[in-house]
Formats: structure tokens, C-alpha cells, sequence
């Protein structure tokens, strides 16, 4: 069972190292002025409540599972992305707006933060494939 555990998040975590490339492709895009703030914007909001859902997932399965170590790592970034989503001010696009990103440096702050993101999903994802590989011996 624990074996199981750790298979999906690997798997999950695959995902959200893709999301965090693609967020991070996407904003370099509009750094470089390939595509414009709207679209951008539009975008990588859609991606925002899979990538909250997906984190919280794993952060929810390590709690009940009861790997203290691995739910302590996780719940500071799910605690972010919650924070980050429920926060958004009215009028706003969404988590990314147009009309903002370009203003007070926050095209710096979310390509700073999907770095961060990328790093930390990558340290996740040699973690549990630690960990399955360490289940799988023990079954």
C-alpha cells in the first residue's frame, strides 16, 4: 500500500514539474514580448486550480498516510498556492492578471516563484522515487 502512495506521487509530481516548465516557458514569452500579457495570462490561469488541486492531493494522501516528514515539506507550498489563490483581489483575471503583471515587478516575482517551484518539485520527485523503490524492497 505504501508502495502505491508513492507511485502517485511520483506521478503527480511529474506533473507539476511539467506545469512549473510550462509556467515558466510561458512567462519567459512575455519577457521576451513573443505573446502579450492577455494571453499569457489567460493561460497559465487555467492552470492554476490543477496545479493548487494536485499539490493538495499529495500534501492531503502524505497526512493520511501518516509520512510526517514528507506532509511537513509539502504543506508550506500547498499553504502558498491556497494563499496565493484565495487572495486575488476582485477584478482581477485571476491569480495572473494582465493588467498587472508588468507593474511592480511581478513578471521578476512569478518567474522567481515557478523556479522556486520547479527546484522544489524536482527535490519531490527524487524523494519518492526514493521512497517507492524503499517500499517496493521492503513488500
Amino acid at each position: 500500500m505504501e508502495a502505491v502512495v508513492f507511485v502517485f506521487s511520483l506521478i503527480d509530481c511529474c506533473a507539476l514539474i511539467f506545469l512549473s516548465v510550462y509556467f515558466i516557458i510561458t512567462l519567459s514569452d512575455l519577457e521576451c514580448d513573443y505573446i502579450n500579457a492577455r494571453s499569457c495570462c489567460s493561460k497559465l490561469n487555467k492552470w492554476v486550480v490543477p496545479e493548487l488541486i494536485g499539490h493538495t492531493i499529495v500534501t492531503i494522501l502524505m497526512l493520511i498516510s501518516l509520512h510526517w516528514f514528507i506532509f511537513l515539506l509539502n504543506l508550506p507550498v500547498a499553504t502558498w498556492n491556497i494563499y496565493r489563490f484565495i487572495m486575488v483581489p476582485s477584478g482581477n483575471m485571476g491569480v495572473f492578471d494582465p493588467t498587472e503583471i508588468h507593474n511592480r515587478g511581478q513578471l521578476k516575482s512569478h518567474m522567481k516563484e515557478a523556479m522556486i517551484k520547479l527546484g522544489f518539485h524536482l527535490l519531490c520527485f527524487f524523494m519518492y522515487l526514493y521512497s517507492m523503490i524503499l517500499a517496493l524492497i521492503n513488500d
